[in-house]
Parts: C-alpha cells; sequence; structure tokens
C-alpha cells in the first residue's frame, strides 16, 4: 500500500546554528587514521600502548561481582573521596574535606568543562595560555565566554610563560584563568617562581582559577610538582583537576576528579549533577581500594623517567633537536635542521614517508604557529619505543 503523501519522511535537512562552528576532525584523529592506513608507529595520541596493573582491574571486578553497580552518591563514593583527601595532604600539605571539597567526575575533560560552566558567564573573559589542550576553548565558548590568549616564548631551553604578558592580559572582565602542569604539549612543568607570579597577578582580583594536573605525578629529575595546593592563597580560588586514567594508565576508562574550596565545589555540583551526574560505580571502589597503596602513584616519575631518557638517548645522534621534558610522557622536538615544512606537513610526512606519528604542536593554538616543532609521546612499550628510534635515525 502506497504511503500517503502527507504521511511520507520529510528527507529536507534541519538547519542548525552550530554551537561550535570553528570545530572540525581533530588533528589527533587525522593522524591516527594516517597511522593506521600507513602501518606507522603511532606516538602521536597521548594513551600508553601497555596494561594497567591487573590488580587495579580485579579490584574493580571484585566490586561489580560484590554487587557494587548501582548509582553512587552524585559526588563520588565517600571512600574515594578520603584517599584522594588523604592522598593530596601526604603530598602537598594541603587538607580538602572530602565530603564537600573532593568531587569524582568522568575523566579530566568532563571536569574542565564543569568547572569553565559553573565560572563563566556570557562576556566573561578566559586567559589561556598557548599552546593549549585542544577542549578548554570549545568549552569556554560553550559558556559564552571570550578566550583570551598568551603565548609561551619558546628558546633552547624549552617553553616558559611570559608573566608579564599574563598580567598585561588582565582586565576587569577577566574571570578566570587557566593553567596546566605538567604541561600538554610541550612537557614543560611550573615551578615555585612561576606559582608566585601567578599569585601576583590574581591576589586581590575576583580570578578563578582552574589548574589542570593531570600529569601531576609525571614529574622527572627530582622535581617536584607545583600544585596549587601547595598555595593557600591559589588554592582558595582553584579548581584542581587530576586523573586517574593518567596515573594508573586506563585512560579509557574516563575517570577524574576535582578539589576545590567548599563553596566553589557547591557551584561545580550544580552543573556536574545535571551534565553527568555520577560517575561509574564499581570503577571508584576498584580505584578507592587501590588507591591504599601509594606506590603506584609514588613510583610512577621513576617508571615515566626512564622511558623518557630512552627516547632521548635514541634521538640524541639524530638531526631533531631535543627540546626539555620536564613533565608528563611527551618529548617535543625541532625539526628545523631537517625541513622547512610547515608542522602539520612533516608530521603527515613523517607519518607516511618514514613510519612514525607525532602531533604538530601548531595544532594547540588558536591560530596554527608554525615553530618546527611536532610532539611525540613516550607512553609506550620499550620495544614500541626502540621500533620507532629505529626508523627516526633515519630521518
Amino acid at each position: 500500500m502506497p504511503t500517503p503523501a502527507s504521511l511520507a519522511p520529510d528527507t529536507r535537512l534541519i538547519s542548525l546554528q552550530s554551537r561550535l562552528p570553528s570545530v572540525g576532525t581533530t588533528i589527533f584523529t587525522v593522524m591516527s587514521a594516517l597511522a593506521t592506513e600507513k602501518g606507522a608507529v603511532n606516538l602521536g595520541q597521548g594513551f600508553p600502548d601497555f596494561d594497567c596493573d591487573p590488580s587495579l582491574v580485579d579490584a574493580v571486578t571484585a566490586a561489580m561481582k560484590n554487587g557494587l553497580n548501582q548509582y553512587p552518591p552524585m559526588a563520588g563514593i565517600p571512600a574515594l573521596r578520603e584517599a584522594i583527601a588523604a592522598k593530596i595532604a601526604s603530598i602537598y600539605d594541603h587538607r580538602y574535606d572530602a565530603g564537600t571539597e573532593i568531587t569524582i567526575t568522568a575523566g579530566a575533560t568532563q571536569a574542565l568543562l564543569t568547572a569553565i560552566l559553573c565560572t563563566v558567564h556570557p562576556g566573561d573573559e578566559v586567559l589561556i595560555i598557548e599552546p593549549v589542550y585542544d577542549s578548554y576553548v570549545p568549552a569556554i565558548e560553550l559558556a559564552g565566554g571570550k578566550p583570551v590568549f598568551v603565548q609561551m616564548e619558546v628558546g633552547p631551553n624549552g617553553y616558559s610563560i611570559p608573566w608579564d604578558k599574563v598580567n598585561a592580559a588582565v582586565t576587569p572582565r577577566t574571570r578566570l584563568l587557566m593553567i596546566n602542569s605538567p604541561h600538554n604539549p610541550t612537557g614543560s612543568v611550573l615551578r615555585e617562581s612561576d606559582m608566585r607570579a601567578l599569585s601576583d597577578i590574581v591576589h586581590n582580583t575576583n580570578i578563578a582559577i582552574v589548574s589542570d594536573e593531570v600529569y601531576e605525578h609525571m614529574v622527572y629529575d627530582g622535581a617536584r610538582h607545583e600544585s596549587v595546593c601547595r598555595y593557600p592563597d591559589l588554592a582558595a580560588r582553584s579548581f584542581v583537576v587530576s586523573s586517574f586514567g593518567k596515573t594508573y594508565h586506563v585512560t579509557g576508562w574516563k575517570i577524574g576528579y576535582v578539589a576545590a574550596p567548599a563553596h566553589l565545589s557547591a557551584e561545580f555540583r550544580k552543573v556536574h549533577q545535571f551534565n553527568v551526574f555520577t560517575v561509574n560505580t564499581p570503577v571508584q571502589h576498584g580505584i578507592a581500594r587501590y588507591m591504599a597503596d601509594p606506590a603506584p602513584y609514588l613510583d610512577l616519575p621513576a617508571f615515566y623517567q626512564r622511558k623518557r631518557d630512552l627516547f632521548r638517548d635514541g634521538l640524541k645522534t639524530s638531526r631533531f633537536t631535543l627540546l626539555p621534558s620536564d613533565g608528563t610522557y611527551f618529548q617535543c622536538v625541532d625539526y628545523s635542521a631537517i625541513s622547512d615544512m610547515p608542522e602539520v606537513d612533516f608530521a603527515k610526512w613523517l607519518t607516511s614517508e618514514i613510519g612514525v606519528a607525532a602531533i604538530p604542536v601548531s595544532a594547540f593554538y588558536n591560530r596554527p604557529k608554525d615553530s618546527c616543532i611536532v610532539r611525540f609521546c613516550f607512553a609506550k612499550k620499550d620495544e614500541t619505543l626502540r621500533i620507532a628510534l629505529e626508523k627516526l635515525a633515519r630521518v
């Protein structure tokens, strides 16, 4: 029986005005697809190619088998929040109330979005330090805020923040300042002098801070991670974001947390409850149990420093110039002695012709800036790194 014309589906496209008109396919998707197509070693996207500790999987499995599979409290199970508060107090000597100041999130990206949405109103300005992780700007735009960009400076000693330029960018409309240390993509870390400079800038202002510290346990050469938690004046105005995915090699689990003073956490949770409401129950219980032993995160700097050193040693005789990698699991290199190609083109050439995928650092700028620098990820098995190094040595 033919369908009456009046009931036939309307195949015309619904017209939507995009909330994120400038967002397209990310460079990570492009480079990973190219790496797969060419059979290249993928040192582009930032995740391990090795497994997590089997005892962590056992702890989560046990939680599932014990029936811990229904909704947890909106802010997260008490045992996990208490473990986080104890860890922060032990490492950074700052005490958060587990009940009112720690919130479990569906990874760091959700934490960042929620912190921005609860803080930024239409017309507010948010200071962004470039190069910058790619979720920051879209989140600010969704909140109706205006990102204001200050570029890091780069030289033989690596990347650094020009705090005088950050200070000059502050206006009466500045509502939020976002920092990231250890820093993705550059591998730089903030030092005590940086934190003092930041403190001077926000002193006697109404500027909140989002401190992205997902690589907090990956700081090398005996240095300490300078969390905003260490500085009471900064902690009082900050949302501190961290990630179990990065710390425990389980990026696909998408679980992290935010620590913030009670009045900031209260606003954070208002958005959180309607954003994601709450987070995977058995994973929370498994991680809470696993955190009873601090060794996995206390030993992480040595674990990744060995991989960093293996990778850097393998490139010492190459034509790449190594930039400092003081934190994270990323290594940036200057390829200007090899080619004058734009970074995106060089990364694609490296993937297609040499067989190693990298990420152009220009992708981390609002307006692509070519500095002849690409980023490699060394969170890989030693055999993966050695295969990549053999290929890179021929460039």
